[in-house]
């Protein structure tokens, strides 16, 4: 299990302790540190089930510089998309755990991690 993290964001934090009074096994992944490629990028979102602008943080300062709003959201744009939380990661949503069973969630509840730790 892999959670992805941001360590100023309070909901990552709070997936953190849970994992941890859970006695879960896992490996942080700071991604504004180590930033996920392209690849890494559309297996998350393969795992999660979702598309780029699902888990894009579209208030974000670099997402109105980006203009995101007003991109289009189907198959032509997604490779512009991933490209786009490729090189800007703060807009990847957070945080977001890989399963042991090759799913993923997006953990900004306590439900979504627990939903997690029973994969």
């Amino acid at each position: 299990m892999e959670i992805w993290i941001n360590p100023a964001c309070s909901k990552c934090r709070s997936a953190i302790s849970l994992l941890d009074a859970e006695g879960a096994e896992y490996t942080v992944r700071r991604y504004l540190e180590d930033v996920p490629s392209e690849a890494e990028i559309r297996d998350v979102l393969e795992r999660l089930g979702l598309e780029p602008w699902d888990i894009t943080r579209t208030q974000e300062p670099a997402a109105k510089e980006l203009g995101l709003k007003e991109w289009a959201r189907d198959e032509s744009a997604r490779e512009r998309w991933v490209k786009a939380l490729a090189e800007h990661p703060k807009l990847i949503q957070r945080p977001i755990i890989t399963a042991q069973d090759g799913t993923a969630v997006v953990g900004r509840t306590d439900e979504a991690v627990r939903d997690a730790l029973s994969r």
